[in-house]
């Protein structure tokens, strides 16, 4: 066995035996179990932290995620307390706890591995009994006094965790897309700053490789900021997927012990605390079971990822060399490249985004075989979707501020190679179609390859055109569609 590992597992084996000195006892299904004196979480809870040690990326590794179970239980306890069942003094002290939870406060108590089994109910019950405890313990009670304010009967009132978790995913991407579209926001202007700033400065584009037409740097960077721009708008449109939720369906859709009218109050409660317009699902069996919401946004950071990384991909073929290859603009250098190599320094900003996107696709295809693989009234893998989706947003608004600054910002033309390039290159004679015809250009091009002549010296040696033609013909603003 690994020494680091036994050493391990001895400090849990240590820590355990501490801790029972100062237990307090709590019971369930299976029976009693001791569990910290000091814990919010409880039994359930401490169930759940000796069956899921998998990932060791818990609930409050995302504190929006603890926040949305807090918003969730808040709007429940409420429309709970307008129905008439659940007392005011409850009410008072389990909105005190979710607005602690929601402030970012006892975010330690939600420790259960994102990796789970059983459909999320474990993260549900850890949400249930932290509140609980914390409910009592601002209103003067002691931890694990449960006659007073109770994790099942009233955090968990009128409510299952197939209704309750999936909400609380469905709040928790909502309030991560935010972030996501701002620093997505961010790195699109970046681009388009650029764009502003190569306005001027000619190159020659590319097809399949190959030589093409003339354009601008600025152009090729506006198309840049555009392409991502409309890759914003998508994850703004399919946020509304997520819109949508269920609670009040309880086990399967069918509303079991929940209140009449229960679930459009909650509703109305979840968007105002939320700030996001919520609505309660036309079919609450449907909505159960379905994982549309899920399988549309994460479609959309898919895209963003595939558009992105294409992106990504372009400023390393644009700065290779700096000798040998394109080298048609300066990414800026931030570290040595080799550990062998005297000299070299790597594009690590866009291989880093590249890693960011192709960990998104990825995640998109987890989502996807989660979401066809549910059975019946519930799918079991939600826990996975929530994992791969907040792991994809977090991989971006981390990683895209850093592409903005350490990257975009900093690039600078090569204008000496891009002019070189334009001199050279035989795509400009594309230009002269209109005049000189199909042929007749096709023959230039072929005799420039040929001779290693330029297009403009040939036409002056052929005297195909005036010198007035050719200035009006092979203007780079009017080759790049600037002039018309």
């Amino acid at each position: 066995m690994n020494y680091s590992i036994k050493f391990t597992m001895i400090l849990v084996v240590v820590s355990a035996f501490s801790l029972n000195a100062q237990t307090r006892t709590e019971k369930d299904l299976l029976g009693e179990k001791q569990v910290p004196a000091d814990a919010y979480y409880g039994v359930q809870t401490s169930r759940a932290l000796e069956n899921f040690q998998v990932s060791g990326v818990t609930t409050r590794f995302y504190p929006d995620y603890v926040r949305a179970f807090a918003m969730v239980k808040l709007a429940a306890a409420r429309a709970n307390a307008e129905s008439g069942r659940l007392k005011p003094e409850k009410l008072a002290a389990i909105e005190k706890a979710c607005q602690a939870v929601m402030d970012g406060k006892y975010h330690e108590q939600f420790l259960v591995d994102l990796y789970q089994g059983g459909a999320g109910t474990s993260a549900n019950m850890n949400a249930n009994e932290v509140l609980a405890n914390i409910a009592l313990e601002l209103s003067g009670h002691k931890k694990g006094e449960y006659q007073f304010v109770e994790p099942h009967d009233d955090l968990n009132m009128g409510q299952s965790t197939n209704d309750v978790y999936p909400t609380a995913i469905k709040v928790a991407l909502l309030l991560h897309n935010d972030k996501v579209i701002k620093e997505a926001e961010g790195l699109s202007q970046a681009f388009h700053k650029k764009g502003d700033e190569f306005k001027d400065i000619v190159k020659m584009g590319r097809t399949e490789g190959q030589d093409a037409v003339p354009m601008t740097l600025g152009q090729e960077f506006h198309a840049f900021g555009n392409q991502l721009d409309a890759e914003i708008a998508s994850l703004k449109k399919n946020e509304a997927y997520l819109y949508e939720q269920n609670m009040g369906a309880t086990a399967i859709g069918t509303g079991i012990t929940a209140t009449p009218g229960y679930a459009e109050k909650v509703a109305v409660h979840l968007a105002k605390i939320t700030g996001k317009p919520m609505v309660l699902s036309k079919d609450l069996i449907a909505a159960t079971s379905s994982m549309q919401g899920f399988v549309m946004y994460s479609a959309a950071l898919k895209s963003y990822a595939l558009t992105l990384s294409k992106i990504s991909s372009d400023l390393i073929l644009l700065t290779t060399g700096p000798r040998t290859g394109l080298f048609e603009i300066n990414l800026p250098a931030l570290q040595p490249g080799s550990s062998i190599m005297p000299g070299k320094v790597n594009p690590v900003m866009p291989e880093l985004m590249n890693e960011v996107c192709f960990k998104v696709v990825g995640n998109d295809a987890t989502v996807s075989m989660a979401a066809h693989s549910g059975m019946l009234q519930l799918n079991a893998y939600e826990p996975v979707i929530a994992i791969s989706i907040m792991e994809s947003q977090g991989l971006l608004y981390k990683s895209l501020p850093l592409f903005r600054k350490q990257c975009i910002e900093g690039i600078t033309p090569n204008t000496a190679i891009l002019n070189h390039y334009i001199e050279k290159s035989v795509g400009t004679v594309t230009a002269l179609n209109p005049v000189l015809g199909y042929e007749k250009t096709t023959e230039l091009a072929a005799e420039a390859l040929r001779t290693n002549k330029g297009i403009i010296e040939l036409i002056r040696e052929k005297k195909l055109l005036t010198e007035e033609q050719i200035k009006k013909l092979m203007d780079p603003a009017t080759m790049t569609g600037q002039k018309k």
